[in-house]
């Protein structure tokens, strides 16, 4: 058992702000949440914030790694401590659409790493190839498929973590998203041309959320609402946002987040290699990608994921919204966890819950990381 004080900031524990608090943690969980005095450790927020630790359902890459290239061990655990630098607490590594032995190879990957202990990996978000070709962005035409009796064995084996699938509902027999639900799949609408009509019978079927809500689906239009003005419509649905100023402009951030609020939008980065590898360039599916400010696309100009981290999505839905940094923090964390059903372990400071937090500076910025009551990275 260990135990650490928190002093000198704003401390988000149990939904509710205190100026301090001692942890008594044990086996990875917070056992109980004290008054600050005489713990084993001490976080001085120095003015700052102790928030949950961010949950990111979408990381193709970080520290220079891609998932599809090194679908490994090894490969998982080096994307999620880039992530860990930025205060990414639990993620999914992400598949971009690929093969389908590169599908199994990423769910038996993920399954090792969970078996391992690898900090930070509570599941695998499998982004394609069942997908629409019509909204494909930078995936690879040649790589998507429709859905058909080897993929749904394959999606629908018991896992140690959650599965995560993003497909265009449109294309995708009614039967098997039922299918796919049961198995304990957490479907998500994504690379999508669906009709509103379309997209509201894949929710009634059980698709959950929606992957990167605006970006390659179809658009609210008054006379054609789309996949978009699906997803507002349904208050049930869980929508993923990419707030890093380039995928979704300011003004409709701020409505993504009036309509849907804290409970149902959820950050996501996207993250690509560069993120903790200073940016450099890479390559996916052969083609050069480029990373400039941030900004990850080919040579054509297609953007392709982000170089964008979750305290940095946390510190632009702020500037961009001018909602408080608890309402945020939710969006960074509890909600997602919600969406995972993980929500009785993780996203939130709580007795009986996993002992994941970050400590912010006041300019929101990263200063320490805890993963499972292990302190993983110290800025």
């Amino acid at each position: 058992m260990n135990t650490v004080d928190v002093l000198n900031g704003q401390a988000l524990i149990a939904g509710q702000w205190r100026s301090s608090a001692r942890l008594v943690m044990d086996g990875g969980r917070i056992v109980s949440i004290d008054e600050a005095g005489d713990a084993d450790q001490v976080i001085d927020l120095q003015g700052g914030y102790l928030l949950p630790g961010f949950v990111d359902t979408q990381v193709n890459g970080g520290g220079g790694v891609l998932f599809n290239d090194c679908p490994t061990v090894d490969g998982v655990a080096a994307i999620a401590a880039a992530h860990a630098r930025f205060g990414t607490t639990a993620l999914l590594p992400t598949l971009i659409s690929d093969s389908v032995e590169a599908v199994a190879a990423a769910l038996d990957a993920v399954d090792d790493a969970i078996a391992q202990g690898v900090p930070g990996i509570v599941g695998v978000h499998i982004e394609g190839p069942f997908i629409n070709p019509a909204r494909k962005g930078i995936h690879s035409e040649a790589r998507l498929r429709r859905l058909d009796d080897a993929a749904m064995a394959l999606l629908t084996r018991p896992r140690r973590g959650v599965v995560m699938l993003t497909i265009a509902p449109e294309l995708a027999a009614p039967e098997q998203i039922v299918a796919l639900t049961r198995a304990g799949v957490i479907i998500s609408a994504g690379h999508t041309d669906a009709t509103y009509e379309e997209a509201i019978a894949g929710f009634d079927h059980g698709v959950r959320g929606v992957t990167h809500l605006y970006n390659a689906m179809t658009p609210l239009q008054h006379r054609a609402p789309g996949m978009v003005g699906a997803a507002f419509d349904r208050d049930d649905v869980y929508c993923g946002l990419i707030v890093d100023g380039v995928h979704v402009a300011t003004p409709a951030v701020r409505l993504a987040c009036r309509v849907k609020g804290a409970e149902r939008l959820m950050l996501v980065t996207d993250a690509m290699p560069g993120v903790g590898n200073g940016g450099k360039p890479f390559m996916l599916d052969g083609r050069p990608i480029y990373v400039r400010d941030g900004m990850c696309t080919d040579a054509a100009g297609t953007l392709a994921g982000s170089g964008l981290d979750m305290a940095t999505a946390l510190r632009n839905t702020i500037t961009m919204t001018g909602l408080p940094v608890e309402q945020v923090s939710n969006m960074a964390s509890a909600t997602p966890a919600a969406f995972l059903g993980l929500e009785g372990r993780i996203g939130r400071i709580a007795a009986g819950m996993a002992a994941d937090f970050v400590a912010l500076g006041a300019d929101l910025r990263v200063a320490q990381t805890w993963i499972g009551g292990a302190c993983r990275f110290v800025g």
